[in-house]
């Protein structure tokens, strides 16, 4: 299994931020994620963010790309802006995660530059474990 280190996979994540205004209330692609599957394959989304709540996060949209693969265990994932800035999934993003993903507490989320952190760090109490 090939090894994608932190600074590629943050690279791979950034090379697909295209921010788009697709109409009036939809953008796309402010936001890039990558992230690294347990048989080692790489998936990518960006974020669809529309005026009516209805879009989605770019780590929805790297799910969803690795489950249309039939893949659903998650190793590592990164999320970014064009600038190059690193964020943080959102709670229902760490939910999705923590639900989709076999062993989902372990998964690396690089939420730094230098800093990855366990998903079980940022969702201390999933919502079916309580």
């Amino acid at each position: 299994m090939v090894q994608i280190g932190n600074e590629e996979l943050i690279g791979i994540a950034k090379s697909v931020v295209k921010p788009k205004r697709i109409s009036r209330e939809v953008s796309t692609g402010t936001i890039g994620c990558a992230l690294v599957t347990g048989k080692g394959n790489v998936y990518t989304g960006v974020c669809i963010d529309a005026s009516c709540g209805i879009g989605f996060c770019a780590e929805h949209s790297a799910i969803a790309s690795m489950v249309t693969n039939g893949e659903f265990k998650i190793r590592k994932i990164v999320a970014v802006s064009q600038s190059g800035k690193i964020f943080p999934p959102c709670g229902r993003c760490r939910e999705l995660m923590c639900q989709i993903s076999g062993d989902a507490l372990g998964i690396e989320i690089i939420v730094g530059k230098n800093k990855v952190l366990k998903l079980k760090e940022l969702l201390p109490s999933p919502w079916q474990k309580v």
